[in-house]
Order: structure tokens, then sequence, then C-alpha cells
């Protein structure tokens, strides 16, 4: 189906007039000015909202920022916006999801709900496992399309064991000597986080860890044979799901208790040493409550599976989702228990943030009603639910994903130099975390896009 123009685009040069014309074109283009005045601005560093600031974006890099004290002087011919009581924040990222693996189920293509994020405010997302050529398919199709797309970081497959437990998305390794050539492949395809998955054994785990910081890559992992103490000791970057946490907190003795999981004591030694272990380490946490609680535990909720954020997800994708829920069938005399396991690992998310553990924001997406773009403002919610403040689940969602795609230079806070990703929200999200919902506008790499039009490029069907 033809897509929608979502974005008025502040460059005279097309790629189409590059491609044609050559590089005398590049040295000649005038560069269109953006002015974004009056706004409150967060600043990611702080966590405060600054009051009364003005951005001045030329071609997509934030190139001034003026306040009452430092006025600026507005270059003639701007676009100008006129932002008096309105709040801008950096443009949000995910920090995992999967644009093939998941999506291939219910035949729809990434290309299809990548809109779903920029409508929603995020402007980056990173991919958390899937075939990397298809992969890297789905990313060539969002760099070419930033007036509909965010940005897209690359992951690996999923590295397991032999055989993988997602023969669509894993990469079996079986020998530590196999990991030098696959993350060379990996470097290869531009892939910036190398993600272990839960058969990988940790001499296998050691390896992908030596191996992808010698190429400057990050490494995460969703663990399962290897234990999170061990992957913490052997310098592994963050870790996937609160479960890779929650798991290797419970002593040996409550593991044969009735309904452990849901009654766990987190003040327990095992559970205390490995939190103090990460917050040392600075080793992150993507806790992805937003899944547990939608796919896993509790989708027999009516506010989940009849949420309003499922309304501009495709048809295809959704009657999946609901195929899940009638064959998940989850009883409901468990549904109580089910809760209480749910607030047990945002009890854990809380502490390990109060500890100093770094947390970025992820969903899964696009996992049985964890909607792509949608599910990042219920994760957001989850967060604060947690006991994060709004503004330090914002923070963890802009500075602190950027930081973990080694992208804190380009994304993730409104610094002059920055890419110009921003979110013109009309309500103060440090005041309720609620109104990163309220978005008046989205700019990407200094392209203003309007959420109602970007949401007209997603196909109903």
């Amino acid at each position: 189906m033809p897509r929608a123009r979502a974005c008025v685009v502040h460059s005279v040069i097309t790629s189409a007039a590059i491609l044609l014309l050559g590089p005398q074109i590049v040295a000649s283009a005038e560069v269109q000015t953006l002015v974004i005045q009056g706004a409150s601005v967060f600043d990611s560093t702080s966590g405060r909202m600054l009051e009364d600031r003005t951005i001045v974006v030329e071609g997509d890099r934030i190139r001034a920022i003026g306040s009452p004290e430092l006025p600026l002087s507005i270059p003639g011919g701007a676009q100008r916006i006129d932002a008096s009581g309105k709040y801008v924040i950096p443009g949000l990222i995910d920090a995992h999801v999967h644009l093939v693996h998941l999506a291939d189920r219910s035949r729809v293509t990434g290309d299809e709900f990548l809109p779903l994020f920029l409508a929603n405010g995020v402007t980056a997302v990173r991919s958390s496992g899937d075939a990397i050529v298809a992969e890297a398919g789905v990313a060539n199709y969002a760099a070419a399309h930033p007036e509909l797309c965010p940005r897209v970081f690359l992951a690996s497959p999923l590295i397991d064991r032999e055989p993988p437990h997602h023969r669509d998305a894993g990469h079996a390794i079986s020998d530590p000597a196999q990991v030098a050539a696959f993350v060379e492949d990996m470097a290869g395809w531009r892939v910036t986080t190398l993600k272990i998955y839960v058969g990988t054994p940790r001499s296998i785990g050691q390896e992908v860890i030596k191996e992808g910081h010698r190429r400057g890559m990050k490494v995460a992992g969703h663990l399962g044979r290897y234990s999170a103490q061990d992957a913490v000791t052997d310098g592994i970057d963050c870790l996937e799901h609160i479960w890779s946490v929650f798991n290797y907190c419970i002593p040996e003795a409550v593991k044969e208790q009735p309904d452990h999981r849901a009654n766990l004591d987190l003040a327990n030694p095992k559970c205390q040493a490995l939190v103090t272990a990460l917050a040392e380490s600075k080793v992150a946490v993507d806790p992805t409550l937003v899944v547990f609680r939608n796919m896993i535990y509790l989708n027999d909720l009516e506010e989940v599976h009849q949420s309003p954020d499922l309304a501009h997800v495709p048809k295809r994708m959704l009657r999946y989702w609901n195929q899940y829920l009638t064959k998940s069938n989850l009883p409901l005399e468990t549904r109580a228990l089910r809760r209480q396991e749910v607030r047990k690992y945002q009890e854990l998310t809380g502490m390990l943030h109060r500890r100093g553990v770094p947390i970025l924001v992820g969903t899964d997406t696009p996992e049985p009603y964890v909607p792509p773009g949608f599910s990042l403002h219920q994760e957001l919610e989850m967060l604060v639910e947690s006991g994060l403040t709004p503004a330090a689940a914002i923070q963890s969602a802009t500075l602190q994903n950027a930081r973990v795609l080694n992208q804190a230079d380009h994304l993730g806070s409104i610094e002059v130099g920055k890419l110009a990703d921003l979110v013109i929200l009309t309500a103060d999200p440090t005041a309720d975390i609620r109104n990163t919902r309220k978005i008046e506008l989205v700019i990407r790499s200094g392209r203003t896009c309007a959420p109602e039009t970007v949401l007209k490029a997603v196909p109903t069907y």
C-alpha cells in the first residue's frame, strides 16, 4: 500500500538528487533551520525541566540552546515552533525489540510496524536478537525512511546451544573457538550488541564478552546456563529481562517451597550479594516488566488484552495474539498469585535502582499484547510503580539507553551537537509519567512528524 508522507523534511536535498547530481550538490546545499521557542526542556543529566528554552536545529543536529539569561539570535527564514507551555524531552529509545522474530508468526513484517514506534516518540530501537539478514533488511528500510521509522541498532542472533531454542532467531555455538569468527561476521553486519541466550555455557559466554569488547560491542545476556553471578564477574554489559537477575536470587533451600517466586524474600544474602555485584560493576539491567505482565502472567486481564493501546496494531498481529490468549488458558484461581509475582519483579527492579544499578527501558515487543511503541509508555509506567521517579524513568529511556548503545555522544539528551531527535509534549512528564503519551510533535533527525499522520502508514489489515 502507498506510504503516507509523515514528516516535513528540513533539507532541500533528496537522496534522489544526490544520486543523480553527485557530490557537488552537497557543497551547495541549503541547510534548513528549525527553531523551538519557549519550551521547558528536560535535562537528562540532572533529571530536571529547564524552563523557557529555545532550541535551534540545523539539518539533523542541535546547533544552539538559548535561555532568558543567554538569548539567541534567531536565524532569518527559520521554521519556528511556538512551544510556550510545552515540554520537550529527548527522543525515547526502546532497548529491547524484535523486528523479525515473533512478528513473522503473525505474517507481519518489521517495516509495517516501525511507524508505531515513531508515532509514540520512540526515535530509536535496539534490536535484541533476530536472523541477521532479515533484521538488517528492516534496518535498511528504517534508514531509508526516517520520516516513518526510528533509528535501528542491530544485535546478533541469539547465541545459544545446539540446537538453539529459537531456530528462527538463534545461532548455535558449541565451541569457544568458534566465537571469534562469529563476532567478526557480526562486525561486518554493523552489529552493536552481541546477545547471549539461555543455552550458552560460561566457557562460550566468556569468549563472547572478550571478543565483543575487543570489537567495541556491548554484550547482553538473557541468561540460563550462564549464571548472573558468573556473567557479572566476566564483564557482561547488561542483563535482559528481570528473570536474568531474579532467577539467580533464589536460595537453593527456597526453591522447594511452593509459590516461592511470588513470596521470595529479596533481603536474602544471595540476592543482596548479586545486587551489590551488579551495582559495583555497573552492569545494566533491562527489566522488560511489561512483557511479564502482558504476555506471560496476566494476559487474561481485560485491561491487557483489550487495551486501547492495541487499536493501531495490524489486525494480523492482533489475531495471532488472540490465538495465543486462548492457548495460554491461565486459570482464574492463580491470578492473585500471578499478580503477586509480577509485583515481586517490580520490587526487585526498585531495589536495583535504589542501589545504583543502571536501569534500561525495553519492552520485548512484539510479544503478544506488547504493542510496538505504545508498550514503551507502559514500561515507563511500570518502572514508576516500581519506585523510580518519573524523571529517573525518562533518564533511563533516553540517556541510559543511549549509553548501552554507545551512542551517548549523539543521542539521549538535548545538547548542542547531538542529533535532533526530540518529542514535544503538552504536559509535564516529570509530574506524571503518563504525560509521555501526550505527544504533540515528534522530531526525528530535524524532521517534524505528526503522530496521527505517522500512524496512517501502519496497515490496518
